[in-house]
C-alpha cells in the first residue's frame, strides 16, 4: 500500500466521523446558527431518512416557562459536545443536555423583572480557544460574553461581561436604540455583527462592526450611510450620515472563511415609507455587500432596491452555494428577497450568474418624494411568489367575500412591483412580511437544489399626513403626531406585532411606559428628544385618556420631523381575517440553481378551521426556515396556524411526516447527533398573527 492509499484509510473513520456518517458517528454538532459556515442549513446526517422519517417521535421536551401574550420564539438553537444552547421568549438564555432536554444552567439579564413588549432573538454565536468557550448574545442594548460551562458573564470582555451597542455610532446613546436579533459570524478573533435599529426617526445607522472576541474592544467598521469622501457619499444628501439611520443588517450575515469575505445583506433606510429627507439612491440601504472580513473594506455591492420606500429590506442571510456553468464549478452566494426573487453572485467578483434587467418604473405623486427612474429585476429564476394581485386572484372563498374584496380591491392603487406608495393606499405583494423571510434557506450540495419557503399575503401601504403640533400642544396631538402610525388614533394597535394601548394602566405602570417612550425598543424609536413635558404629556394621554396642555405654546420643531408618516402596517385579510387573494397563501420552492428551474413547488401549511369545512392544502402564512439532509430529507416548521413541523422528500416535495407542535413553530429547526442518534428540534414559540404564544423546545428521534 503507498502512502497516499495508507493516509486515506488511516483517516477514513475520522473523516466518516466528522461528515455525521458511518457507524462510529457518535456526536455530530450544529455550532453555527443556520447549522455551518456556508449558511446552508445542510446537514452530512442520515440517520434519520425518507425511507424511517415517518418513525420520528418526541424524544423530550424542555419548556422555558417563559411564554407570556403575544411573545414569539425564533431560535435556531446551538448544539455543541452534546449540550443544547438556546434562547427563551424572555431571552434568557440556557444550556441543556442535548439528549435528555434537562437543564444544565441558565442566564437571566432581567433577572426575574418583568420584560416589557415583545422580544426575539434567533440564536447565539460560540467560540472557542482552549478552555476558554463563550456564548454571545444580544439583550436590548447590551451584547454578552458568557461562559459556556457556567453561564456566567465573562468579566474580561467589555465591562462587567457586556458591551453597550449604542456606542461608537455617532449618536447620542440616549436617543437611538440598537441591538443583534440575528447572530453575526466570528472570523479568527473578530466578532462581527450586524443590528437591528429604529425604523423610524431617531435612528442609529447600521454600521457593520467587528470586535475582539476576547476584549470586545472595536476593531472595525463599515459605515452604511457613508461619510464624507467614502463611495456612496453621493447617494445621500450631505448630512445624511450625521442625522439618518437605517441601512441595517438585521437579518445576519455569512462568511466565507476561506476567501475572508463576509457577506452582510441590508434592510431600508429610516425612516422606511417617506424619504422626502434623504433624496438618492441610498447606498447601501437593500444592498448585498462584500466585505474583507479582516478590514471591512468593501469588495463589491449589490443594491437591490433604489431609494426604498416599500420596506424591502433584505430578510435573510445569503447561503454559500456552489452551482455549475459549462462543466465549471463557481463559487456564488445566494440571495433571497422579499419580493419573492433569488439572486445568484459570484463571490469574488458580485457578477450575477442570471441575467436581469433595469426597468423604468413611475414616480411618486406625495409631495416631497423622489424615487428612483429605474429599479432591477432577474429574468431567471422566475420568481417564488406572485408579484402583482390582479382581479382575476380576488378571493372566491364565499361570494359574499369575493364582492367585498373586490369592491376594497378597487378603491387600491395597485401595479407591478414599485408601483409609488399613495396616500390613497397602494397594494403591494408580496408584502411586508415578503416572499422570503428571516428563516433563511436551505441548500443542498449534492443536486444543487435550493429551498425557500415562501408567503403570499398582500398588504397596503398607505401615507397620512402627519400634523405638526401648533399652539397649545396637547397629549393628544403629540401623541397622534408621534405615535398613531403604529399604534393607531384610536390606540387600537395592529396587534401583535404594534400592540394596542387601550387600557394600557392595567398591564404595565406609568414609569416603565415613560421609559419605553423615551429610550425606545426594538423598531420602535425613542423620542427623548420631545423632551421631558411632552414625553409625560403622551404618557398621561395612553395610560389616562388625560388631554393635558403644556404651557410651552412655541412650534415643535424637530430635525426628525417628516410631513408624511404610515398610516400602521395593514395586513389586506377579508372580513374573516383570511387572506384576500385565492391560495396559495404559503409555499415550499425548491430551485435547480444550475438551471435556475424549478424543481417543485408545494403548498406549505394550512388553516385547521378552513380544512375543516373542506378548504385544504391552502398553504398559510409561515415564519421560520428549512433544513435538508443528506438522508433525503428536509424539515420545515414556521407555518402559523396548523402549528404543525413536516418533513419532505427532498427530491419531489412529497410529504413524508407531520407532527402538531405545542405552539406553531415560528424558528429554523437543528439536526444533530449525540451518542450515534440523530435528533431534531424545534423552538416552539408561536405568537405570529394573533396565534397563541408557546415557549417549548420539542426534539425528536426515531422510535427505538
Amino acid at each position: 500500500m503507498n502512502k497516499t492509499s495508507l493516509f486515506l484509510a488511516s483517516a477514513l473513520p475520522l473523516l466518516l466521523i466528522l461528515s455525521g456518517c458511518g457507524p462510529s458517528a457518535r456526536n455530530v454538532d450544529w455550532r453555527i446558527y443556520g447549522g455551518n459556515e456556508t449558511n446552508s442549513r445542510y446537514s452530512t446526517l442520515d440517520q434519520i431518512n425518507r425511507e424511517n422519517v415517518g418513525n420520528l417521535d418526541v424524544a423530550w421536551t424542555y419548556d422555558t416557562g417563559d411564554a407570556y401574550k403575544d411573545s414569539e420564539m425564533q431560535c435556531n438553537p446551538l448544539i455543541i459536545n452534546g449540550i443544547l444552547y438556546g434562547v427563551s421568549p424572555k431571552l434568557r438564555v440556557f444550556a441543556l443536555d442535548a439528549a435528555t432536554g434537562k437543564e444544565i444552567w441558565s442566564f437571566d439579564h432581567y433577572k426575574g423583572q418583568p420584560v416589557l413588549g415583545k422580544k426575539r432573538s434567533r440564536g447565539l454565536q460560540y467560540w472557542e480557544s482552549g478552555d476558554d468557550k463563550r456564548l454571545f448574545v444580544a439583550v436590548e442594548q447590551w451584547f454578552y460574553a458568557l461562559d459556556a460551562t457556567t453561564g456566567k458573564p465573562v468579566e474580561s470582555f467589555g465591562v462587567n461581561g457586556r458591551i453597550d451597542l449604542r456606542e461608537g455610532l455617532g449618536r447620542d446613546v440616549d436617543l437611538v436604540t440598537v441591538s443583534v436579533s440575528t447572530p453575526g459570524v466570528i472570523y479568527k478573533d473578530l466578532l462581527i455583527l450586524g443590528s437591528i435599529v429604529s425604523e423610524g426617526l431617531p435612528a442609529a445607522p447600521g454600521d457593520i462592526r467587528a470586535f475582539d472576541v476576547r476584549t470586545g474592544k472595536l476593531r472595525w467598521q463599515f459605515h452604511t450611510i457613508p461619510h464624507p469622501g467614502e463611495f456612496g457619499y453621493d447617494t445621500w444628501p450631505p448630512e445624511a450620515w450625521k442625522m439618518l439611520g437605517g441601512a441595517n443588517s438585521w437579518s445576519g450575515l455569512t462568511l466565507d472563511a476561506e476567501r475572508g469575505i463576509v457577506f452582510a445583506p441590508t434592510g431600508s433606510a429610516a425612516s422606511d415609507f417617506y424619504g422626502a429627507n434623504r433624496v438618492g439612491d441610498n447606498l447601501f440601504a437593500d444592498t448585498l455587500l462584500a466585505l474583507d472580513a479582516n478590514t471591512g473594506q468593501r469588495k463589491w455591492h449589490f443594491q437591490f432596491v433604489k431609494h426604498d420606500t416599500w420596506d424591502r429590506d433584505l430578510p435573510s442571510a445569503p447561503a454559500l452555494v456552489t452551482v455549475e456553468r459549462n462543466g465549471k464549478k463557481i463559487a456564488a452566494v445566494a440571495q433571497a428577497t422579499k419580493s419573492g426573487f433569488v439572486w445568484v453572485f459570484d463571490r469574488e467578483t458580485g457578477e450575477s450568474l442570471f441575467p436581469f434587467e433595469e426597468v423604468p418604473v413611475p414616480p411618486s405623486d406625495i409631495p416631497g418624494e423622489v424615487l428612483a427612474k429605474t429599479q432591477v429585476l432577474p429574468l431567471k429564476p422566475e420568481p417564488f411568489a406572485r408579484q402583482q394581485f390582479t382581479e382575476e386572484m380576488v378571493s372566491n372563498r364565499t361570494p359574499e367575500v369575493h364582492a367585498d374584496v373586490l369592491k376594497r380591491f378597487k378603491g387600491y392603487r395597485n401595479g407591478p412591483q414599485f408601483t409609488p406608495s399613495s396616500l390613497q393606499g397602494t397594494i403591494l405583494l408580496p408584502g411586508f412580511d415578503g416572499g422570503a423571510e428571516w428563516g433563511g434557506q436551505a441548500f443542498d450540495p449534492e443536486t444543487g437544489l435550493y429551498y425557500v419557503n415562501a408567503n403570499e399575503m398582500a398588504w397596503v401601504v398607505k401615507l397620512v399626513e402627519r400634523a405638526r403640533s401648533r399652539g397649545p400642544q396637547t397629549g393628544k396631538n403629540l401623541y397622534s403626531a408621534n405615535c398613531a402610525s403604529c399604534h393607531k388614533d384610536d390606540l387600537s394597535g395592529v396587534p401583535p406585532e404594534f400592540p394596542a394601548l387601550k387600557d394600557l394602566a392595567k398591564r404595565a405602570d406609568r414609569a416603565a411606559t415613560e421609559h419605553v417612550i423615551r429610550a425606545g425598543r426594538g423598531r420602535m424609536p425613542g423620542f427623548a428628544h420631545l423632551g421631558g413635558q411632552r414625553i409625560a404629556a403622551i404618557t398621561r394621554f395612553v395610560m389616562t385618556g388625560e388631554n393635558m396642555t403644556l404651557p410651552d405654546s412655541a412650534d415643535q420643531t424637530s430635525p426628525y420631523f417628516l410631513k408624511y408618516t404610515l398610516d400602521g402596517y395593514i395586513r389586506f385579510e377579508d372580513a374573516d381575517g383570511y387572506p384576500v387573494i385565492t391560495p396559495p397563501w404559503g409555499t415550499l420552492n425548491a430551485i435547480n440553481l444550475n438551471t435556475g428551474d424549478y424543481a417543485w413547488k408545494v403548498p406549505l401549511g394550512e388553516i385547521p378551521a378552513l380544512a375543516e369545512k373542506g378548504m385544504k392544502n391552502t398553504g398559510s402564512e409561515n415564519y421560520g426556515g428549512p433544513v435538508v439532509t443528506k438522508g433525503g430529507v428536509l424539515f420545515i416548521a414556521a407555518t402559523n396556524y396548523d402549528k404543525k413541523i413536516r418533513a419532505f422528500d427532498k427530491l419531489n416535495g412529497k410529504m413524508l411526516w407531520e407532527h402538531t407542535l405545542p405552539a406553531a413553530g415560528n424558528a429554523t429547526p437543528a439536526t444533530y447527533m449525540v451518542n450515534g442518534k440523530q435528533y431534531v428540534v424545534i423552538a416552539a414559540g408561536g405568537g405570529k398573527w394573533r396565534n397563541p404564544s408557546g415557549g417549548s423546545y420539542v426534539a425528536f428521534a426515531l422510535k427505538d
